[in-house]
Parts: C-alpha cells; structure tokens; sequence
C-alpha cells in the first residue's frame, strides 16, 4: 500500500498536486493543516485494497442463472445490490480509519525518534513528563512548541516555566474570602466538600467575623453529613441551613443577601449519579448567582478526574480546589487536567485540620512536587520504550480544545 503525503499552502493546491500525481480517482486519506499550509494523505486508485472490486464480479457470475430460467435467489438483484453496496461501504470505511489509525502511530513513532536522534535532552524531558504523571497529549504539546533554540541544560526549565505559565491560580487579592459572593463546593462523593467548607468558613470567621457568614447544606443523604458541618459551624459561631429544593435555596439566599460569603457545601455523589444534574439544576434556579467551585481529589487517575471536570463543568465552574494533596505520591496528574480545561486553581487542601490545611496555591511549590516524584523508582514509570509507544498511540485531539500552551 503505497500512501503519499502532499503538503501545499492552501487545499485547492495540494488537491492539484494529489489528482497530477495519484489522478483523479485517488482516495483522501486525511486532510488536516500544518504548519506552512495543508497536509494530503492520499492513496492512488490501483492500490485499494481487493474486497472493492469483489460484489461486483459475484453479481456478473449470478446473471445468467437467472436468465437461463434456473431458480433465482430469494432477494430479488434490484434489493440485493443496495446491501452489497452497503456493505462494501462499511468495509470501505472501516479499512480506511484502520489505515489511518496505523499511520497516525506509524508518524508518531517517526516523529519520536527523530526528537530521540537529533535531541536526547528533550526526549529526557519529555519522558520526565510522562514519568511524572502528565498526559501524553500535554507531552506532546511539549515536543510541538519547544523551540530549537532552548540551550540542552535548559529544556526542563523551559518545561516548568510554561507548565507555571498556562497553570492558572487565585491570589490573595482574589480570594473568595476577600471578594465574597455565593460559593456551592461541588464533586464526586469523598473528595472531601464539608472539610473544605469548613475551612473556607474558618478564614472568613477570622477576616470578617461569623455574622458575616452563612452556611447552608443541601446534603440530606448521608447519615451524619449534616451533623458534621453542624459541629463545624457551632465552633465557629454561625448557623447552618438545610436545603430541600430549590425554592428553600431561594428564599435562604434572599434572606442572606446581606451576608459576605455565603458557603454551599452539596451532595456527594459520582459524576456518573444522574442526581448530578438535580443538583446543578438546584443550583441554577434561585436567580442568585451563585459560584461553582469543583473539588478534585489529587489521588485520583486523569481519566476519572476528566470524566469528573466534563459532568461538573456542563453547569458552569467559577474555580477548582485540588484536596488531599497529603494523600497523593504525585501531583503531575491533577495539575495536568487543572492546566488542559483552563480551570482556576483557588485553594489547595493538604489533611484534616481546620482552618490550617487549606493554602492558597503556590504554582513552583506545585510543580516541585509533581516532579518530585522522579526520584523514587517505581513499577509504574514507564520505560523509554513505554514513553516511544505512549506517545505515538497519543491522538492529537487527546487536549482539551481550548487548551493552548502560552
């Protein structure tokens, strides 16, 4: 099978370079741009596969049956003729996304060791990354944008610094405890929302004093939920209320306009729980604005934690607070999916206490620990070979659309 890659400054040109090479029946394999202009995958007419020709010549053979008087089939032609050509379609369309899959490895792989042969030290970073915990797509976002003129000593500077860059945080001045509003701590059951509540509640009693705080629970279900952010509150001299549906949100949040922060802890449940969307839609209708802020467990694997982000995100995400730092060996996976959606990193939360364990994020704190994790070997490193196959069998659309390194 003989694929021919064209590149031109515009479609229209490298479709003319495609029908004066391949002719005018060659089959476009990909289309997609590059840098300088477009890139043609294309595959000439005489080397499709042999199947596409195959109906064609068993419909020739039943003809004469069929004239001769002899029995016919018990689909008419007329009817069979459709299907067959369905299912060459099919066939067609199958053996061509296998093709594709193929060579988007194949390129990979190419592409991997022309950066192992021309640039050690960048392969060492990247497999760095990998090791660390980021994701082959971040990774190789890394390979794209790296330019050739970062010295070799300095490429995994140059890696933190833009890791630091596109890692977007809160700071003092824009702390929720500062600018104050309606904040409701969603996510996945466990991730630790009451805790965290009570230390944001903790820092504003301090700040403001406890009549400037109100605390409201919408978490019926779990047996003692309540309890325990009630014992929280009572510390701290303030009162909580329960939400049962979305008109006793309402008419709490009228009745607590005039208060500095108002704190929602929510249900726990996962973000596969159809309840998720009741809960969104709860705090979607009091005609208050009220703040989302997603709690993202550090111990999590990047595929839960991104499942987690697209369930929570589709009612709107004000921020995200990444908990149990204390529990996690490395933080590459959690900052990895922060950096991808373009969340904003508000707090931190390492342990149990309150209000101690909850900081505001300290970006080259962050990133130290999530390369930190390098210096002890460990069965789940991959190997430089691992890192080859990790990389190539990366898809391109595996970023966040809206994720650009800056």
């Amino acid at each position: 099978m003989n694929v021919k890659k064209f590149v031109a400054g515009t479609s229209r040109d490298a479709l003319i370079q495609v029908r004066r090479v391949l002719g005018p029946e060659a089959l476009i394999l990909s289309n997609r741009p590059v840098e300088g202009g477009v890139e043609i995958l294309a595959l000439a007419k005489d080397d499709l596969p042999p199947f596409a020709t195959a109906p064609a010549r068993s419909q020739a053979k039943q003809a004469p049956a069929a004239r001769s008087g002899q029995s016919t089939p018990a689909i008419p032609a007329a009817v069979a003729a459709p299907e067959s050509d369905n299912h060459l379609a099919h066939s067609l369309a199958s053996e061509i996304k296998s093709m594709r899959g193929m060579l988007e490895e194949q390129l990979g792989y190419q592409a991997w060791d022309t950066v192992q042969r021309g640039d050690p030290a960048k392969a060492a970073v990247l497999r760095d990354m990998l090791r660390s915990g980021f994701s082959p797509a971040l990774s190789r976002q890394f390979m794209n944008k790296m330019p050739q003129t970062v010295a070799q000593g300095q490429k995994l500077d140059w890696v933190k610094a833009v890791l630091e860059r596109n890692l977007r945080t809160i700071d003092a001045a824009d702390e929720i405890v500062t600018r104050g509003g309606v904040y409701a701590l969603v996510g996945p059951t466990g991730v630790g929302k009451t805790t965290t509540t009570a230390k944001i509640a903790a820092r504003c009693v301090v700040r403001h004093g406890a009549d400037q705080l109100a605390l409201l629970t919408t978490d019926g279900y779990r047996i003692g939920a309540h309890e325990q952010l009630r014992i929280y509150a009572k510390l701290l001299g303030v009162r909580v209320l329960a939400i049962k549906d979305p008109s006793d949100l309402q008419f709490a949040l009228a009745d607590l306009s005039k208060k500095h922060l108002v704190l929602i802890d929510t249900i726990g449940m996962g973000q596969r729980d159809q309840m998720v969307a009741e809960q969104l839609t709860l705090l979607s209708a009091t005609g208050t604005k009220v703040e989302r802020l997603l709690l993202l467990n550090a111990t999590c694997n990047g595929e839960t934690l991104d499942d987690v982000v697209r369930v929570y995100r589709g009612g709107g995400v004000h921020g995200c607070i990444i908990t149990k730092t204390d529990e996690s060996v490395g933080l590459a996976t959690v900052l990895d999916v922060v950096i991808r959606h373009q969340l904003s990193l508000h707090y931190v939360s390492n342990g149990q206490r309150v209000p101690e364990d909850l900081h505001l994020p300290d970006r080259q704190y962050l990133l130290h620990r999530a390369f930190r994790a390098l210096a002890a070997e460990s069965a789940h490193h991959p190997n430089p070979i691992e890192c080859q196959m990790m990389l190539a069998a990366a898809p391109v659309s595996g970023m966040n659309a809206g994720a650009c390194l800056a």
